[in-house]
């Protein structure tokens, strides 16, 4: 255990707290410098409040842009679980935003990193993966839209020129209650609700926020800070659990990629 400050702190369960916020990122930028420093291999993080920790010196959504920018390096959001893992294309930002956010260039960087992922972290050799359209039956022809005609599919057919492992785009709405997702390693969603609601429905509890993409192992819980029961020991641990088991396994897998190299 390192304590990152000396000042006495308190607190009251399942409230907001400014002093806990910035408690949470001097942890945070703490734990990252050892990071960098190598004096840790891997980091495992706990659910953070992405309001209280806000502030004139930290100025992130959450961990995960932090973490990225840190390294100076390009993340991908990966929620990962040994029946479904979920890519996303764009991840916290506002819906409003979301089609302005998507171009070529993203769908490359995005595309490439969840099958680097799947190849040195999860040792798939030849990953199949799922891309979910950008509109509603993606787009019906240009009736509902024409950004997965005109941005999505041609982007996915120049990928697979140079090797063929994108699959779709598919209609959201049908591809996980049919059952489809379990014909592919992982699915590429283009927004954040539209991969994490079927996935935290299907593994709540289970499942693994992975920063892939990343020189460096982080992982987290799939679930938030749960203020409503903080205090209450009704909180399950299985989530954080799998969180720590999976950035050691990805840790070592990716020892084993290297000696191979």
């Amino acid at each position: 255990m390192i304590n990152c400050w000396e000042e006495p702190f308190n607190f009251e369960f399942g409230q907001i707290n400014n002093d806990a916020g910035a408690k949470a990122v001097s942890s945070l930028e703490k734990a990252v410098s050892d990071l960098i420093d190598n004096k840790i291999e891997v980091l495992v993080t706990a659910p953070i409040n992405k309001q209280n920790i806000q502030s004139e010196v930290f100025n992130f959504p959450g961990h995960t842009n932090y973490i990225a920018e840190r390294l100076g390096e390009e993340a991908l959001m990966f929620m990962v679980h040994e029946d479904i893992k979920v890519g996303l294309l764009t991840d916290h930002v506002p819906l409003d935003k979301v089609v302005s956010e998507i171009n070529e260039a993203l769908i490359q960087l995005k595309a490439n990193k969840i099958k680097t992922s799947l190849v040195n972290d999860f040792n798939i050799e030849k990953p199949r993966v799922a891309v979910l359209s950008i509109n509603p039956h993606v787009g019906d022809n240009g009736i509902i839209g024409s950004q997965d005609l005109d941005i999505l599919i041609p982007s996915m057919a120049k990928i697979n020129e140079k090797e063929p492992y994108l699959f779709g785009p598919f209609p959201a709405d049908s591809f996980f209650g049919s059952g489809e997702y379990k014909n592919y390693d992982a699915i590429l969603a283009s927004y954040h609700d539209q991969g994490l609601i079927p996935f935290k429905t299907l593994s709540f509890g289970k499942g693994v926020n992975f920063t892939a993409g990343l020189s460096r192992v982080r992982t987290s819980p799939d679930h938030g800070t749960a203020y409503a029961i903080a205090g209450k020991n009704i909180a399950n641990e299985r989530s954080f659990k799998s969180a720590i088991l999976s950035a050691l396994s990805i840790f070592e897998n990716r020892k084993d990629m290297n000696k191979k190299m």
